[in-house]
Formats: C-alpha cells, sequence, structure tokens
C-alpha cells in the first residue's frame, strides 16, 4: 500500500519534523519521503484529513479482550479493531481469559487470533500457574512463545518468595517481572477507596495502605534480586514516592497508571453507578494530582486506558457484586487531553514500548511507518455512539472530552475512522 498523507502536523520529539506540517510518502510500510508538499504519483493514495496530527503508534501497557472463554465481553478482532480505531498500534494483552495464559501453548493461541490486524498484540503471561499466586508458570517456555512479560493481572502474589524467584529467574533471558501491588488482608472486603465517600455511602473502604504496603515490599525484593519489574496502575501519592526513591537509587523498575485514576476520583461513587468500580479504586483529589505530578517529572513511565470489558450481567448489579474494571480504548486520547500538555500524553504513550522491549520508529525518512493518526482538538461528548467495544461499561460516558483518534497505519495497513 502506497500512501500520502497529507498536512499532518508531526508530534515526536525526537524527529527533525516535531511540530511541523509536512506531507508523508509511505510506500510498502516504509517512509520514503518528508517534505512540505508531495505530489501524488500513479498508484498513491491520498489520506487528507481535518486537523490531522501524526505521531508514533501508541502503545497500551494493560488491555483485556475476554478470548478465550469471555468472548460475550470482547473477541480478539473486534478488541483490536477498537484499539487501532481509536489509535494504538500496539497492545499488551492480559492473560485474564480463561483458561489462564500460562503456558506457551496459550501464548501461541492468542498470537494466531490476532494475526493479519493492523495493531499488534503482544502477550502477557501470567506469572504464576492459574495466576493463583502458588507456583511460577511456564515463562520461559512463554517468553520463547512470544510473551514480552509475565504479571497476574489485578491479582497480588502473598507469598513473597515467588516474587523473589520470578525474579532471580526471569534475569537468565531478560525478562520483566509484573507486581500488580495490593495487600489482600488489608483490603478485605473493600470496595472503594476508604475515606470520606466510602464513609459517606456505607461502602467498605480499601486503604491507600493496602497498595502502598505491597509496592513497599516489592521494590524491597526488587532491590535484593536485581532484574527488571513494572508495576501497573498505581494510584496513589505514596506509591507515587517510593518508586521515585527506587529509580534514585537505580533500581530497574517502572509503573503506570491508569486514565481513570488520573481524570476522576471517588467523587463519582456518589450514585452508585458500578462503571466507577475499577481496580485499583478512584481515590481522593489530591490522590490524582500527586499521580499527575509524577506524570509530569517522570516517575510514572507509561499511561494505560487498563481497558477491560465487563458483561452487563456482571456490572449491572449492586456495587459490593459488580466485577471491577470499565472500557478505556476509544476514551483515551480524548480524557488524557483534559489533563495533559498534547506532547506530554503522547509521550506517555508511546515510551512504554521501550519497557516492553517493543519497537518505537522515530517518524524520519526510511523508517518503518508506524503512525497513530489524530485530531487533538476535536471536543464531544462522550456516549455509547462512540464505543466500538462489544462491552459498554466505560467510566467516561456522559463527558466532555478533548480528542479524537481516526486510526493507525501499521503493519501495511490502513485503518481510519472519519465519522
Amino acid at each position: 500500500m502506497n500512501l500520502i498523507f497529507k498536512q499532518a502536523v508531526v508530534i515526536d520529539k525526537h524527529s527533525r519534523f516535531n511540530n511541523k506540517t509536512v506531507d508523508i510518502q509511505v510506500e510498502n510500510g516504509t517512509i520514503t519521503k518528508i517534505a512540505d508538499t508531495i505530489t501524488a504519483g500513479e498508484n498513491f493514495e491520498v489520506v487528507e484529513l481535518e486537523n490531522l496530527h501524526i505521531s508514533r503508534g501508541w502503545f497500551d501497557s494493560s488491555v483485556s479482550f475476554g478470548e478465550p472463554g469471555f468472548e460475550d465481553r470482547e473477541t480478539i478482532a473486534n478488541g483490536l479493531n477498537t484499539a487501532a480505531l481509536s489509535g494504538f498500534t500496539d497492545v499488551a494483552l492480559q492473560p485474564n481469559g480463561y483458561p489462564v495464559a500460562d503456558t506457551q501453548a496459550d501464548i501461541s493461541f492468542v498470537l494466531n487470533r490476532a494475526g493479519n490486524h493492523a495493531t499488534t498484540l503482544h502477550p502477557i503471561g501470567a506469572l504464576t500457574k492459574g495466576s493463583e499466586g502458588k507456583d511460577i508458570a511456564e515463562l520461559f517456555d512463554m517468553k520463547n512463545a512470544g510473551a514480552v512479560a509475565f504479571g497476574d493481572y489485578n491479582k497480588s502474589i502473598t507469598d513473597a518468595n515467588i516474587v523473589k524467584i520470578a525474579l532471580q529467574y526471569v534475569q537468565d533471558f531478560n525478562g520483566l517481572v509484573i507486581t500488580f501491588c495490593q495487600d489482600e488482608k488489608i483490603k478485605g472486603k473493600g470496595v472503594v477507596h476508604e475515606g470520606y465517600v466510602s464513609t459517606k455511602l456505607g461502602l467498605k473502604g480499601i486503604p491507600a495502605l493496602a497498595e502502598e504496603l505491597q509496592v513497599a515490599r516489592n521494590l524491597f525484593l526488587l532491590e535484593y534480586t536485581g532484574g527488571k519489574m513494572h508495576i501497573p496502575t498505581i494510584s496513589t501519592a505514596k506509591s507515587v514516592q517510593l518508586v521515585r526513591e527506587a529509580k534514585a537509587k537505580g533500581l530497574n523498575v517502572t509503573c503506570s497508571a491508569a486514565i481513570h485514576n488520573l481524570t476522576l476520583t471517588d467523587d463519582e461513587l456518589t450514585g452508585f453507578d458500578t462503571r466507577y468500580k475499577v481496580m485499583p479504586p478512584l481515590r481522593t483529589e489530591s490522590e490524582r494530582l500527586a499521580l499527575i505530578e509524577g506524570i509530569k517529572d517522570g516517575t510514572i513511565d507509561m499511561i494505560t486506558s487498563d481497558h477491560n470489558p465487563i458483561d452487563i450481567e456482571n456490572k449491572k448489579l449492586e456495587f459490593d457484586l459488580a466485577k471491577d474494571g470499565t472500557i478505556g480504548l476509544e476514551s483515551a486520547i480524548g480524557a488524557l487531553s483534559t489533563i495533559l500538555p498534547l506532547d506530554l500524553a503522547i509521550e506517555k504513550l508511546t515510551a512504554g514500548k521501550n519497557v516492553f522491549g517493543i519497537e518505537n520508529h522515530v517518524i524520519a525518512e526510511g523508517k518503518p511507518a508506524c503512525f497513530t493518526l489524530f485530531n487533538p482538538d476535536y471536543a464531544f461528548t462522550f456516549d455509547k455512539a462512540h464505543i466500538i467495544s462489544k462491552s459498554k461499561n466505560s467510566a467516561f460516558l456522559g463527558r466532555q472530552l478533548k480528542g479524537k483518534a481516526y486510526g493507525i497505519f501499521n503493519n501495511g495497513k490502513l485503518v481510519v475512522n472519519i465519522k
């Protein structure tokens, strides 16, 4: 496919064309020319979109697609189409299907299902068998099959020795251990952040301490063992500070924050709407602002949508019984653009590739074309018409957002939605 993207503003701080409006010529998946104006030759398709901006392809470090086992929530095919139309060229798939992806065969299965799509799927293998926290899974075999990291989605590991052994073991093949942090005993039966709102609503609270104790413990383990650790979706000011201090020590640790934790607070819970029941829970404004500060100073390496489709039967329940999770791919750039400068938002949507060992090509002549196409100034009210996922459990329904993804060019394929 030969294309010319007309009058596109490049957003890539490592490109000499950063913040310039140019035409970009792509031939057979490679950028062959970037100039002020390019005349389309024969066999070239011209792509012209209103207020077109182009950046490196966005990467989401945490998505769930249901398949295998929960195809009623989402399938891999529709999930990848949703990701493409939401601007993501690459996604890391959590292992929380049924069965849990804890073997080489499981990794091969999801990769086979993800073939021939514009968005590239990068599977995360379970750290422990069945994500039960008892025995380490087949990490090396999964790595050879294509797993980019190992973690048990939204499950903390009580046994510290399991984490220690995993960190030591993966060093033989430069593996990445993902450690979700939450002390289950302190969490207890909590369903929301412990504080004024939980007390007012009569809902059992989850103290910030439940997260912070596990962050501290896992960082101590990392300091002892060495290796690489990624802490996903941190949500408290103390967690940010602990990671900041660990990085100052030189530990090889990275972390992410979820878009809903960056933009929403537990004030949303007053209507007992289960769309706002997520894990980690929405917290206070002071915690939210601490996360923003962590984004700005580089403590938080990447931003994730933590896209987690939940079927209506498991969401439309009383609050205590509903499953945690919100979809987030479709609303990602629109929500982020309301709280962060554009260049910083794009940086945090692309930097995770470097952590997960995924190619992160600069926008330059001679480089592979891996683009996200978007309009950062498009303002709209997010509603169900904007949802491509099979499940509709979005925490952003009815909110005013700014920024719209047109789609992507990746793997030699153009996927664009101009509606």
